[in-house]
């Protein structure tokens, strides 16, 4: 499977509580942190969720 880079470009204050969660389980917690997934379809789900929050790289 492909590899998937995603960053945290803004904040999680001020959201609701899923998003922020979803955050935690992608492994993000402040902004500019990176980290690097395999690319399946639940990851896909949860990028979705947070995608005004982060940046992904293919």
């Amino acid at each position: 499977m492909a590899k998937i880079k995603i960053k945290q470009v803004k904040s999680r204050n001020n959201r609701p509580i899923d998003q922020k969660r979803t955050l935690e389980s992608l492994g993000l917690g402040r902004i500019g942190s990176e980290t690097e997934r395999e690319d399946t379809p639940s990851l896909r789900g949860m990028l979705n969720k947070v995608s005004h929050l982060v940046e992904v790289i293919e």
